[in-house]
């Protein structure tokens, strides 16, 4: 069973999924806090200083200021407004991915390598070998690199 986890763990796949997670949650941070010390502000001044992550109902009834002191009093709360940070955090993070994604497909493309020319030896017995072909009345082979 221990041979058998070196194996699991040493493929190329889990440790590149392991390294993915570690990448992906400093990219979190790093989201996390574009959205919330970037973003967030000149929304909130352009929409009148509103701040999106102290939206909340109310479940108990009650009437609390701030989402902090309906928590700290226990009131049951629905996050409205953490669940629109979450959503504008999800769609910059996909955003960005996808530029990522497309830089790489991009760089992908353009180091494709071209089709190598035969060399000239290979170039010449393909030659000689046709002309053989067509001396012997046999048709040319559909030969395609």
């Amino acid at each position: 069973m221990l041979e058998e986890f070196k194996k699991f763990i040493s493929r190329g796949n889990v440790v590149e999924l392991a390294v993915g997670i570690i990448i992906g949650a400093a990219f979190t941070g790093i989201v996390n806090s574009l959205v919330k010390d970037i973003l967030m502000p000149p929304i909130g001044w352009v929409m009148g200083g509103i701040d999106f992550s102290n939206y909340f109902f109310s479940l108990s009834g009650g009437h609390y200021d701030s989402l902090q002191a309906a928590e700290a009093a226990g009131a049951a709360t629905i996050n409205y407004g953490r669940f629109i940070n979450a959503c504008i955090n999800f769609l910059i993070v996909s955003g960005a991915l996808f530029l990522i994604v497309r830089q790489v497909n991009r760089l992908h493309i353009l180091h494709k390598e071209t089709p190598k020319t035969p060399p000239r030896q290979e170039q010449l017995l393909e030659e000689i070998r046709d002309a053989l072909r067509a001396q012997a009345g046999i048709p040319p082979a559909d030969r395609t690199r």
